[in-house]
């Protein structure tokens, strides 16, 4: 999402002064190296430091150099991060902050849901609805579409030929691919009129379990197994894995709300941008 991000922000004529802010390397990073190497070839600055140990008025001190701040740093920095990133975006002042919120409708979950880290994202909300001299925007975006057949997460089981739904058949979850989270992030950055102080709605598809099955056979010409996890199921696998990120994630994704929204009425649909569907990543990655 970082790399598209950058491409498409920078390919802008109003884009100028862009910088990236990266983790101090250590020793000798190749892949550090060289993502460094292709953002000063594109003409992009390099900040340095670790959002994970750098104070709020470090992070601040930096961020303060610059009119809008996007966070593409996302849960696997650990939890508190959220906070220390949107606190550190208001104390430097800055003109408008984009967080990490790009997932689910975390104000639709709501509080004390199965992931706990969600609750991190709605007081990040809260900060910045607390207050006026920073804009903010958030972008919610559903689930990354490749995380949907991510075998660790089961919900498509291809060594198994099975494909499990969670919840309900007809339960549904909006799709988005990280390079079209790039793309559609950047014209919300420079959109005409000003996009402020409101969540703005992504959708590359909307799918029910039941056409995501569908889905699998079309691409693989085959008839997958089809398997029902049932809320209570997936509530007990949580109970006896409390510290398990993905039954943690199975158990969200079986909610009837907060994790899928019509496509039609996205910001790329209502403004004509095509994205890839959950169909054309699978034909592209499964076949």
């Amino acid at each position: 999402m970082l790399s598209a991000l950058t491409r498409h922000v920078a390919s802008r004529p109003r884009a100028a002064n862009i910088a990236v802010l990266l983790r101090p390397r250590e020793g000798a990073d190749a892949r550090s190296d060289a993502r460094s190497k292709e953002l000063t070839e594109a003409g992009i600055a390099i900040e340095h430091a670790d959002v994970a140990t750098a104070s709020v008025a470090e992070l601040a001190d930096i961020m303060g150099r610059y009119h809008t701040i996007v966070s593409c740093v996302g849960f696997a920095a650990g939890p508190g991060t959220q906070r220390k990133l949107a606190q550190s975006a208001i104390a430097a002042g800055v003109s408008r902050f984009f967080p990490w919120q790009f997932g689910v409708d975390y104000d639709e979950i709501g509080r004390g849901s199965a992931q706990p880290l969600f609750d991190e994202q709605l007081d990040v909300r809260d900060m910045l609805r607390g207050q006026h001299a920073t804009e903010w925007v958030i972008i919610s975006t559903g689930m990354f579409t490749s995380f949907l057949f991510e075998p660790e997460f089961g919900v498509v089981d291809l060594s198994g030929n099975t494909v499990h739904a969670l919840g309900s058949w007809d339960n549904q979850v909006t799709l988005t691919t990280p390079e079209d989270i790039g793309v559609l992030t950047a014209d919300i950055v420079f959109a005409e009129p000003r996009i402020r102080d409101t969540v703005v709605y992504l959708a590359g598809d909307t799918i029910s379990y039941r056409e995501l099955a569908d889905i699998v056979d079309r691409v693989r010409a085959t008839s997958v197994t089809r398997t029902l996890w049932t809320t209570d199921f997936l509530a007990e696998q949580l109970q006896q894995h409390p510290e398990d990120t993905m039954s943690k994630y199975r158990a969200v994704f079986a909610r009837t709300n907060g994790v899928a929204w019509p496509k039609d009425q996205s910001y790329n649909a209502v403004r004509g941008i095509d994205t890839m569907t959950a169909e054309e990543w699978a034909r592209a990655n499964l076949a």
